[in-house]
This record gives C-alpha cells, sequence and structure tokens, in this order.
C-alpha cells in the first residue's frame, strides 16, 4: 500500500483542493496527475509517485490543506498484480459452472481488460475534423462513466474552430487514449468503449447486487444466458462473494465513487458539456449561480477557469445592468443574417484597430448621453492671416493648418469653462476637474482611426502646435504611435473639412465629456447690416455629455471659439 501525500508546492501557507482526477479503482501511471490544488499564487498538480491502483481517497474538493497531509491510497503495480491474480482464481473456482472456458493467458496478459464493464471493447478514432490537425481542450468523460450516441466525448480546437466530438455508439468509456493538449488529426485514436449492445440487463442486475471486483465479470457469451441461468449465476456469485476476503468488496466502493459524481452532473445541466477546461468545484459553483463557463474569462493556467474568474463574471454581469439602466441603454442582441442567400457576398476581416476603436465608440455611444450644439464661425481673417504666413515656414517643414489655430482657440475655451477640461466619475457623484491642458486630434490613417495627444497645449504657440500635429500624423500613418501618444487626453477634435461636409455628429471620447467636429468651410454671403458680402464660414459641432454639461455652457462654449477664431486677436488677450 502506498501513501500519497500533499508535496511541497512551494507554499507555507494552506491551499485549497480544487479538483480530484481520479477514483478509486482507476490505474494510475507513474507521474500522472491526481488531483489539482490551488495556492494563492499558482495551481500545482499532484503527480503519482509509482504506478498502481487507487485503493481509497481521504479528501474532498474544496478542502483545505497542507504540506504532509494523506491524499489517497494505492496499491503499486506489483501488489495489484497479485491481488488480480488471487481474486482471478477464487472468482474461477466459485464461477466455473456457469462460465465458459476461457484461456488462462488471455487473462493474465490482459487483467485491465478484465477490470472493465461486460460487452465488447472497441477502439475509437477521430473523424474528419475539418483541419489537418487540432488540438484537445477537453475530455469531459472519465473512466467507467456511460456514453450516449452523439454525446460528446472529446472537444478539439483547430485554427479555424472549436469542435465537439461525439460518440457514434452506446456504451461505456474504457480509457482515454490521448490527454488535453495532445495535437491530433483524423484517424488518431482517441478513446476505448464498452458496446452497449454487449451489456445485457441480467448482467447489469448482476453488478449492481453482488459487491465482486471487476474481474470477475461474466465473459462475452453471458448475454446468450437464460434467464434461470442468469438467476443462478446471480446466486452462485453472491455464495462465491461470500467466501472471498473482505478486501474483495472495495470495488463497491468504486461503484459508489461513480455514482456521485453522475450524480452532480445531473444536476448541472448548464455546465456538463462546457469547452471551457474547469474542475468539478468551479463547475459546481458556476452552475449553482447560473454561470455559463463559456462565458467566463478564465484566468488559470492553459486556460482553467478558477472560483474567481465565476465571481469576477458575476460582479460584472451584476453592475453592467445598474449601468446601462442608467444610462436609459437597452442591451439587444441583435439576430444572425445569412446574407449569402441574397446574392453573392465577400467577407472581410478589420483589422485590429478597427476593432479596438468599434468596442471604444460602442461603450462611448451606449453610456453617454450625447447632445451636439452646431454653430458657424467666421474664419475669413483668419484665413488669410494663415495663408500669409505657410510660406514662412514651409521651408522648415511645418504646415500651418487651421486646426492649429482651432487647438489653440479650445484651450483658452477650456480655461474659460472648466467643466469641459472634467471627467465623470464612475460613481456618478463627482468630478474630476484638470488643470492640464492635453488635447487629442482624430488622425485618419489607412489602418483605422487613432487619436494622437498633443501635451500641455497651452505653453505652445501655434507654430509648435503645427509642428507636433505633423510629427504626430506621420506616426500615425507609419503606425509608430506609442501608447503614451494617445493618452491623457481632455478634449478632441475631429477635423473633416478636408474632406467635405457640412455638419456632423461626433462621438465623446471617453473619458473626456465634450468633442468638438470641424466641417469644410466655404464662402457664404453674409448680412452685415447694410448689405451682403462673401464670408469664408467654418462649421463646428460640439458634442457633450449631458450629465455634466448642460446645454446653456454649450452654447456659451462654442459661441466663445466662435469669436476667438473670427478674430484671432481675441487669442492675445
Amino acid at each position: 500500500m502506498v501513501d500519497v501525500t500533499l508535496p511541497d508546492i512551494g507554499s507555507d501557507d494552506p491551499v485549497d483542493l480544487v479538483e480530484i482526477l481520479v477514483k478509486v479503482g482507476d490505474t494510475i501511471a507513474a507521474e500522472d496527475s491526481l488531483m489539482v490544488v490551488e495556492s494563492a499564487k499558482a495551481s500545482v498538480e499532484v503527480p503519482a509517485p509509482s504506478d498502481g491502483v487507487v485503493e481509497s481517497i481521504h479528501v474532498k474538493v474544496g478542502q483545505s490543506l497542507k504540506q504532509g497531509d494523506l491524499l489517497m491510497n494505492f496499491k503499486d503495480s506489483s501488489e495489484q498484480s497479485e491481488n488480480t491474480a488471487g481474486s482471478e482464481n477464487t472468482s474461477n473456482e466459485a464461477d466455473q459452472a456457469d462460465e465458459p472456458s476461457k484461456d488462462d493467458s488471455e487473462a493474465e496478459a490482459q487483467p485491465e481488460e478484465d477490470a472493465q464493464p461486460a460487452g465488447e471493447e472497441q477502439e475509437v478514432a477521430f473523424p474528419d475534423i475539418g483541419s489537418d490537425s487540432a488540438d484537445i481542450i477537453e475530455l469531459p468523460l472519465q473512466a467507467g462513466d456511460s456514453i450516449a450516441k452523439e454525446q460528446t466525448v472529446a472537444v478539439l480546437e483547430s485554427d479555424k474552430a472549436t469542435v465537439d466530438v461525439p460518440s457514434d455508439i452506446d456504451g461505456t468509456l474504457v480509457r482515454y487514449l490521448v490527454k488535453v493538449g495532445d495535437s491530433v488529426s483524423q484517424g488518431t485514436p482517441y478513446a476505448v468503449i464498452t458496446r452497449q449492445a454487449e451489456t445485457s440487463p441480467k448482467a447489469d442486475s448482476t453488478n449492481t447486487n453482488s459487491p465482486q471486483p471487476k474481474d470477475t465479470k461474466q465473459p462475452s457469451a453471458e448475454p446468450k444466458k437464460t434467464a434461470e441461468e442468469s438467476a443462478n449465476t446471480q446466486s452462485t456469485n453472491t455464495q462465491s462473494t461470500n467466501t472471498q476476503p473482505t478486501n474483495i468488496a472495495k470495488p463497491t466502493d468504486t461503484q459508489q465513487a461513480n455514482t456521485k459524481p453522475q450524480a452532480t452532473d445531473a444536476n448541472d445541466p448548464v455546465n456538463l458539456s462546457s469547452r471551457v477546461h474547469a474542475g468539478p468545484a468551479v463547475r459546481r459553483l458556476a452552475n449553482q449561480l447560473g454561470v455559463a463557463l463559456d462565458q467566463v474569462s478564465t484566468s488559470g493556467p492553459k486556460g482553467r477557469a478558477l472560483k474567481e474568474d465565476v465571481h469576477a463574471y458575476v460582479k460584472q454581469q451584476m453592475t453592467q445592468p445598474a449601468k446601462n439602466q442608467a444610462a436609459g441603454v437597452s442591451q439587444v442582441e441583435l439576430p444572425t443574417i445569412d446574407f449569402s442567400q441574397f446574392g453573392h457576398i465577400e467577407t472581410q476581416d478589420m483589422s485590429r484597430l478597427q476593432q479596438l476603436s468599434a468596442a471604444n465608440l460602442h461603450r462611448a455611444w451606449t453610456t453617454i448621453p450625447h447632445v451636439t450644439q452646431f454653430d458657424q464661425a467666421d474664419i475669413t481673417e483668419l484665413e488669410a492671416f494663415r495663408k500669409s504666413i505657410a510660406n514662412d515656414y514651409k521651408d522648415q517643414g511645418i504646415k500651418v493648418t487651421m486646426l492649429a489655430f482651432m487647438i489653440k482657440a479650445s484651450v483658452l475655451a477650456l480655461k474659460a469653462f472648466p467643466k469641459f477640461n472634467a471627467s465623470l466619475n464612475p460613481d456618478g457623484k463627482t468630478l474630476v476637474i484638470k488643470n492640464y491642458y492635453h488635447i487629442g486630434f482624430a488622425a485618419d490613417t489607412p489602418y483605422g482611426l487613432v487619436v494622437p495627444v498633443i501635451r500641455n497645449a497651452d505653453q505652445l504657440s501655434v507654430v509648435e502646435i503645427a509642428e507636433q500635429l505633423g510629427d504626430l500624423s506621420k506616426k500615425a500613418r507609419d503606425k509608430k504611435l506609442k501608447p503614451q501618444d494617445m493618452q491623457g487626453g481632455c478634449f478632441s477634435i475631429s477635423s473633416l473639412g478636408g474632406i467635405g461636409g457640412t455638419a456632423f455628429t461626433p462621438i465623446v471620447n471617453w473619458p473626456e465629456v465634450a468633442i468638438l467636429g470641424v466641417s469644410r468651410s466655404q464662402m457664404q454671403p453674409q448680412w452685415n447690416g447694410t448689405e451682403f458680402k462673401p464670408k469664408m464660414m467654418l462649421p463646428i459641432s460640439l458634442s457633450y455629455d449631458h450629465r455634466v454639461i448642460d446645454g446653456a455652457d454649450a452654447a456659451r462654449f462654442a459661441q466663445f471659439m466662435v469669436k476667438l477664431l473670427s478674430d484671432a486677436r481675441r487669442m492675445l488677450l
């Protein structure tokens, strides 16, 4: 008898038992994983010290353990061989009158196969999985579990998809021939299963009523017996069992141990065939809380779901509805449409940048109550001044654009209206007023939209702002922007003037509370009190978070910007 104790796992603190990977009666090879324990730092698998058969388990899932605690006992391979031989001799003498003769050498050569349930053993292989190879991410069953036809017996993941592999026969799992993490392909044998058709109700009744060990099972000829012969066999087996040593009755404990997980699975319909790698304790917790594990972000080794992951998911789901309700948002799942039924289609993957932008814009639009204030600024004189100085800096590689003046004007407007230079705390009760002025600008690139930030714009001249605009725009096009180049913005400007349009509603760039949209300027007749004169008018669109800024303040902010742009001399005051 070999005692298996908890080894040194690199932590003096107690650890929790999160999963038991074997059951009483299982045949174990040296270094096979027996249990999984979890400390504050990591999850650790406890390996078997040698070959053998599990005799008893002294711990349960959820128990707190420390180094040296007894986990289980098992017989080593030599002891198991002796016991198996003795058990076979006793069983053969007791059942000789009822059983057909069997070749002794075959019985000695296959003691482990004799320990399987009645029926013909069949090796099964993976079918066409739609890929040259795939990795095994889950083996949801254990040796001895009953299998129904079409039930998932393995879960594979290729570079294209995750695939459930169904059983094509009814039966009982004898053992897996593969393990999680193995790379397999079509035709790879993965399990040994006994056919259900070979196991009669009589044999099941015999196994239920008799505590005899599995290696004294009836041979495959048993289904051909008559009801009378079966009854005689049952009586003989019962008498035979009573004459055997006490330890031969151990398999009864195994049957009871096998029954418990099955009962648990029956009560756990949500995650019974989940593709997520998780222990029984985690699956039980998920089912108690009504959580589908395939919706949980996992943080354990090799993608294993931990209890903390389940709790974090529940916390997220509990807080998200409150946020959506506060913002007046109803999240509705959109149906999937097969567009190919209407005609020829093509699919195109979104770039990583586009995917991130889409997620951020969706979050901002659904959580921020947007209102947009529209206005026009007379930039006739400012545009003439800009053109007059443009050539002065062209030789230095600096392009002085209208956007540089708008950034300078926005800094002055933020100083005049501090609420626009703020962020709303998640509690919805306090504002963070910023005393720095970092202005973001939307840059259009072949890879998607990015928003670089000009830092401390209040300390820069218009020419210095123009220089930084050119440098950051080039970095954006060359995909050389660093994270710090796009962080810390207080207020953003989205200029579509070079493309066209008369007005639009820009989306607030959270955690900011306002954004200024700029459309194409154009000559328009303006009445000066006595006559119409042509003026260069610039449309502006100010979107703001209505939780922080009311309409009157937004109108004043827009008018302030109009005055600064209409008379650039005001920027000097």
